[in-house]
């Protein structure tokens, strides 16, 4: 019996965070959008048609007029919301598929191999189930290798009105068309700089990558664009990946909404972070032995007074406690503070993390306790249900004077009771 080949899909959501948007706001259905990032500073989204009017990483204080005086909308970034329609897409494409790789917050590589039938009509009856159920539109690209399905995705939706959102080129007459017609440029994994380098040896469009010599392109470059050209070949480099290992690692920074000159609003932001970053080492089933604690001013204005500094905690035992990580973090801001300075960030940074079975103690070390364990299992199963913060501790103000700018941001439709969709019948 003969192995059959392999066949990949990507699938990848259009204008992934101005879709989300306009899914509870009809009516901007053919209003141009653009979601700004954190504080409101500048644009790091685009609807397609929202861009002959704004460039990516604009500051939104010098556009916000030409943007209203273009009919451009802007919305503050809600990424619970974001995140949550995510969740909803990949939820319905890995119910159709064999295997999932999600790439990011908004594509995912699926494994076809072996599925019967008309691919491109499986492609758009994916495409069709997922907006149907979330209003979310995306694009299809089928291929044999991931970089081929990267490339029919980009097509997918470079020409929308004649495939419909859908591109299969497993078909060698249609995978040729598309690799002629491809500036190399375009290529995934091909950066500005790798693009220059390829010109100048006569490479300009995918296809002249793929005919490339792979070891040549190996030994002058790296085995990185080698297998970017197998790739394009037809010759399957890159698996389907697997679950990501725990990180070793786990940052929570935010930038605060305004300067901030006490110390108690800044023990509740550490306060804040240390919680979400528990939520992050809980997730991934670690503990962690030590935390970072640090604070800062502006950096930029030089009218302000600069500090920064950072501190190490070591904590009792390796833990996933919030309430003994908030504790170790806010009293490490009372050796970090200086009065008389503005200070606009805090971070925290969980270290030395393990999973439970990984720390070898002496015999008489202390170790988290029992009821520990249940104490935060039921804090994230409540939290779970009912959305993020319902369970806090009381240094976690629920709606801080410090948090982020983000005066345009929509309701969080998806994940908060009190601000659930609602329609007014007429």
């Amino acid at each position: 019996m003969t192995t059959p080949e392999p066949v990949f899909a990507l699938i990848d959501c259009n204008s992934f965070y101005a879709s989300c948007e306009r899914v509870f706001r009809p009516d901007l259905a053919r209003t141009p959008i653009v979601v700004l990032s954190n504080n409101d500073g500048c644009v790091i989204a685009r609807s397609y048609d929202a861009k002959p009017f704004v460039k990516m990483g604009q500051p939104y204080f010098q556009i916000k007029d030409h943007l209203r005086r273009n009919g451009v909308v802007a919305f503050s970034s809600n990424y619970a919301l974001y995140g949550d329609m995510s969740e909803r897409v990949m939820t319905i494409i890995e119910s159709m598929v064999p295997a999932l790789e999600v790439y990011s917050i908004d594509e995912a590589f699926a494994d076809l191999t072996g599925i019967p039938g008309d691919l491109t009509a499986f492609g758009r009856n994916l495409r069709e189930k997922i907006f149907k159920h979330t209003g979310i539109p995306v694009g299809v690209g089928i291929a044999r290798t991931k970089t081929l399905a990267k490339l029919a995705n980009h097509t997918a939706k470079r020409l929308i009105d004649q495939t419909g959102g859908v591109v299969d080129l497993c078909d060698q007459f249609k995978c040729d068309w598309t690799l002629r017609n491809t500036v190399v440029g375009e290529v995934w994994g091909v950066g500005k700089r790798m693009k220059a380098h390829l010109e100048v040896m006569g490479i300009k469009s995918a296809m002249d990558l793929a005919k490339a010599d792979a070891w040549t392109l190996r030994q002058k470059f790296s085995v990185v664009i080698e297998k970017t050209a197998r790739e394009l070949a037809g010759t399957p480099c890159l698996e389907l990946g697997e679950a990501d290992p725990p990180k070793q690692e786990i940052c929570c920074s935010r930038m605060f909404g305004n300067r901030l000159t006490d110390i108690e609003p800044i023990k509740e932001a550490v306060a804040t972070y240390t919680q979400r970053a528990a939520e992050k080492l809980r997730a991934q089933n670690s503990l962690c032995k030590k935390i970072r604690v640090s604070i800062r001013t502006g950096m930029f204005n030089p009218e302000e007074a600069k500090y920064a500094n950072g501190a190490l905690v070591e904590l009792p035992y390796p833990t996933n406690d919030v309430r003994l990580m908030t504790k170790a973090a806010t009293e490490a801001v009372n050796r970090l503070f200086r009065p008389g300075f503005k200070y606009s960030k805090a971070e925290v940074l969980l270290l030395d993390l393990r999973q439970p079975s990984e720390y070898t103690d002496d015999l008489f070390a202390h170790s988290q306790p029992a009821v520990a364990d249940k104490v935060m299992g039921v804090l994230d199963e409540i939290n779970g249900r009912w959305g993020r913060g319902v369970l806090r501790l009381a240094s976690v103000p629920a709606a801080p004077g410090w948090a982020m700018r983000r005066d345009l941001m929509s309701q969080s439709f998806t994940t908060r009771l009190d601000q659930l969709w609602t329609v007014k019948a007429r």
